[in-house]
């Protein structure tokens, strides 16, 4: 049986990967904080203690906020730690999986789904850390794979972790007869995650480089939002904006390996079937 190491194992990914995967695979984690206070000895000395046959690379720190307002913190947790574990990986001959971001995409002028190609100078402290992962990483390890997710959701269940995501704001704005804004000029894909984890099974067999790793989206994210409302047969005030963005990315790199996701759109409908529901 195959041996991945995951590492974020507690958050929003990485403990459903656990579920998800129970049984199919040898799953082992790190202690829980191990990263706040490791350095890069200690986490080599710890990958080649497991000796894992995969890394499986879900550990960020992901508010784009929070990392603008600590760029040290936010410097070592997503590219000093990529980088210890890309040395670690090269060390024992795993295969190593990151995850990456849609945020590298931050600031890209172009419109329509975004290849790998484009050149990027991503807007954002955060998309500009994954971005130098991934090109680090990749000098240590050219087989290793960086997946750029996008935005992903799941609804509250299985005593999971869970965070703030678009049917989960959505459901809380009813909830509360609250409004909530988007932009007409915003345009991105949002993912279920649970399409993301079964897709990591045949994304740990890719060769080494980078993908985009998420649903399409046609739609802009007032349209988008509405569309997952009316899904989740709920009500909710959207209050239209007009600031641009544009993430969608364009899958057909990762299509030619037979790895495909459902559209944003479908993906809600998938969710609710997943979880015997209708609507809520």
């Amino acid at each position: 049986m195959k041996k991945i190491l995951i590492t974020g194992a507690g958050g929003f990914v990485g403990s459903r990967i656990l579920q998800q995967w129970q049984g199919k695979y040898e799953l082992c984690a790190l202690p829980k904080g191990f990263f706040c206070t490791a350095d890069e000895a200690l986490t080599r000395a710890q990958v080649e203690a497991l000796h894992p046959d995969v890394i499986l690379h879900t550990a960020a720190l992901s508010d784009t906020s929070y990392c603008a307002q600590h760029p040290a913190e936010a410097y070592r947790a997503n590219v000093e730690l990529p980088v210890w574990l890309a040395r670690a990986a090269q060390q024992t001959k795993a295969k190593l999986v990151a995850f990456s971001s849609d945020q590298v995409y931050a600031g890209v002028q172009q419109q329509g789904p975004l290849p790998e190609t484009l050149a990027l100078h991503p807007a954002n402290i955060y998309g500009q850390y994954k971005l130098k992962a991934e090109q680090r990483v990749l000098e240590l390890c050219p087989d290793s794979v960086h997946l750029r997710a996008s935005w992903m959701y799941d609804l509250p269940g299985y005593g999971l972790p869970i965070r703030g995501n678009l049917p989960l704001n959505l459901l809380r704005a009813a909830l509360k007869g609250e409004a909530l804004r988007f932009s007409r000029n915003d345009h991105r894909g949002v993912t279920y995650v649970r399409q993301v984890i079964e897709n990591l099974e045949p994304a740990m067999a890719l060769p080494g480089g980078v993908y985009n790793f998420g649903s399409g989206n046609a739609e802009n994210m007032v349209c988008t939002a509405r569309q997952f409302a009316e899904t989740l047969g709920i009500a909710v005030q959207i209050e239209e904006e007009s600031w641009g963005r544009n993430l969608v990315m364009d899958t057909t790199k990762l299509e030619r390996f037979g790895i495909r996701f459902d559209t944003t759109q479908h993906g809600i409908q998938r969710c609710l079937k997943d979880y015997g529901l209708r609507t809520l």
